[in-house]
């Protein structure tokens, strides 16, 4: 039935788009390379432009392709969704919810979220993409993905935002550490005991960097990892301080014998972002999620939500 409501033409299209090269979008589809072409020319032919810039080492969109493949998206997805909603309604089959989420929210806040959510709802089944926050945006934006909930330091682009917020950092450290009583730790005392942090790049990395630089601290790590659960675990271990987010600490069991304290001074909160595709009309599971996720999120204490929310990003 998919082939009924899907343009050949246009799936062609998208994962060329994709790709860059009709090579790979033809080894990815198992259909021949001349097969794509022809589609992708009887696609320019309708739509009187060139779709492509044609190069030496792939194929890059051109601003006719740029305009098309936002509307080839959406309308993929959704009739992948008319035919879910069908094919479900007869044979009793479960909804899916594609997810993708930077590091922070799968060691904890999700994956507790999600238990709660199927409890209530047990013929949803879940996804989880975790990576970067940039491919957590880009894996929305090309619809291999429903939502995301990621970390940004600046608005994203190409996506409609339906929930924005701003959650601070925290200096963690075991519960014996000589400061982990203070109400409010400084960048200065901080920076007098052994710290480990993540690597440079990193939402949090970048903050601290930032705020460090704008203090004149220098910070002298001895431990630097791309991991969370590395840090986490050598903060354990060894009695270090290394720095995480409300989220991404909630609900560790008060046996890890790890306590959060604020930050003083110029280190900036978090930007946190639940995600959709522009323009797309959502399956009704992924709908009850979101809502779900957002209502949390407004629950959670010390996280302020941002006065602009449920607007969509410029492209």
């Amino acid at each position: 039935m998919m082939h009924i409501l899907h343009s050949t033409a246009l799936r062609y299209f998208v994962e060329v788009a994709n790709t860059g090269s009709i090579a790979e979008a033809s080894a990815r589809l198992h259909v021949a390379s001349s097969a794509i072409s022809r589609q992708i020319a009887k696609l320019e032919y309708e739509v009187r432009a060139q779709l492509f810039d044609r190069q030496p080492r792939g194929m890059t969109l051109s601003s006719a392709g740029e305009a098309l493949l936002g509307y080839a998206r959406k309308s993929l997805l959704e009739a992948e969704q008319i035919v879910r909603e069908i094919d479900g309604a007869q044979h009793s089959l479960a909804s899916v919810v594609r997810l993708a989420c930077s590091e922070g929210f799968a060691t904890e806040f999700l994956p507790s979220l999600i238990h709660r959510f199927r409890q209530i709802n047990p013929r949803v089944h879940f996804e989880l993409s975790v990576t970067r926050p940039a491919d957590a945006t880009r894996l929305v934006r090309t619809g291999d993905a429903d939502l995301a909930l990621t970390y940004s330091l600046t608005v994203q682009t190409g996506v409609n935002i339906i929930h924005a917020c701003r959650a601070p950092v925290f200096a963690l450290m075991r519960s014996d550490h000589p400061l982990a009583k203070r109400r409010q730790l400084s960048l200065a005392e901080i920076a007098e005991h052994a710290l480990i942090l993540s690597e440079p790049g990193t939402t949090i990395r970048t903050l601290i960097d930032v705020a460090a630089g704008a203090e004149g601290i220098a910070l002298t790590p001895i431990f630097v990892t791309n991991n969370s659960q590395a840090l986490y675990r050598y903060a354990q271990l060894s009695g270090t301080i290394t720095f995480s987010g409300a989220l991404t600490v909630r609900g560790k069991p008060q046996s890890d014998a790890l306590v959060a304290v604020p930050l003083a001074g110029k280190v900036q909160p978090r930007r946190v972002e639940v995600q959709t595709m522009t323009g797309r009309t959502l399956p009704v599971a992924v709908r009850e999620f979101a809502d779900f996720l957002v209502a949390e999120l407004k629950r959670m204490p010390g996280i302020a939500r941002e006065t602009r929310t449920s607007r969509r990003a410029r492209d």
